[in-house]
């Protein structure tokens, strides 16, 4: 959209700081202090507006100066402009600057307990003076949130189907069938799904990546017996010998290890995962958030 405008016929931004400062600071001695101005050059700049305006600002008289109905109007629009202006070169300097700005970083459970801690110490060091922040979330909320502009860029464990998310892979994920070493199951080769489906299962919250790639998995959705809301809590029920539980290796595979925890594997069915950055906007990001986001998505393929 083209604006047919001439250009010559705009105030100066310095003579709309000064008449708000005026506004604000109810005089213009007082708005020559604010601005660090000669109260004569800020009555000259006043009076430059009102010329090219052709319009009056402000009522002058021996008991100082008042702004007038039209000045006080005029004055809004004027704080309107001057903030649009204030955005328009902070966002400029963002563009030419890789280290300009705030990177906000939503994640699933699991790649934020297990895997991001690997690479934001790097990303600190790409984007030394970029303020980052990381929310915890499952995927549902995570891809919410990045729609909801919560976020900027997100990172999620189960399918991506929102329209206008675009995605980036950056690793895998394999899930695993777990029980206590006291388990039933804990001397079993392997478990059918029905068994699972029987069992009384210990899972994930309903919407969080892990219980997506299950319930895709055995083809029909899983009705747990205790739900929980964190891998740590899943893992320390299962533990206990509350019952089985599908979790990340991420998250198991110490215990597994130790021989606390048994896994287990599920005739025919296979439980990967692939990890992937999301965003919204153009597939093709740009300016300072292509760099932004295009180093935390490098980083991020260390996993």
């Amino acid at each position: 959209m083209a604006y047919a405008v001439d250009m010559s016929d705009w105030p100066e931004l310095s003579s709309l700081e000064v008449l708000v400062a005026v506004a604000e600071h109810g005089s213009l001695s007082a708005a020559a202090r604010e601005l660090h101005m000669e109260q004569p050059n800020v009555s000259r700049s006043i009076s430059r507006l009102e010329r090219r305006l052709n319009l009056a600002l402000l009522r002058r008289s021996t008991t100082g100066s008042r702004l007038t109905p039209e000045g006080l109007l005029f004055v809004e629009w004027a704080r309107e402009l001057l903030s649009s202006a204030d955005s328009l070169m902070r966002n400029a300097r963002a563009l030419g600057n890789d280290n300009f700005g705030e990177l906000k970083i939503s994640a699933s459970q699991t790649i934020a307990e297990y895997l991001l801690p690997r690479w934001l110490s790097s990303l600190r060091v790409a984007l030394p003076n970029t303020q980052i922040s990381l929310r915890v979330s499952n995927t549902t909320d995570v891809l919410n949130e990045l729609h909801t502009g919560v976020c900027g860029l997100g990172f999620v464990e189960g399918p991506v189907a929102k329209e206008s998310t675009h995605s980036a892979f950056v690793g895998e994920d394999r899930l695993v069938l777990v029980v206590a070493s006291s388990h039933p199951w804990a001397d079993r080769d392997s478990v059918q799904p029905k068994e699972i489906m029987d069992s009384c299962l210990i899972a994930r919250e309903s919407g969080s990546g892990t219980r997506k790639v299950l319930d895709e998995a055995l083809k029909a959705p899983v009705v747990p017996r205790i739900v929980l809301e964190s891998n740590a809590a899943v893992r320390v029920a299962v533990l206990s010998g509350a019952g089985p539980a599908v979790l990340s290796r991420f998250a198991v595979s110490d215990a597994v290890a130790a021989g606390t925890l048994v896994e287990l594997p599920i005739d025919g069915v296979q439980l990967q995962r692939r990890l992937r950055a999301v965003w919204t906007g153009p597939r093709q990001l740009t300016g300072a958030a292509e760099k932004r986001v295009g180093i935390a998505i490098a980083s991020s393929r260390t996993i």
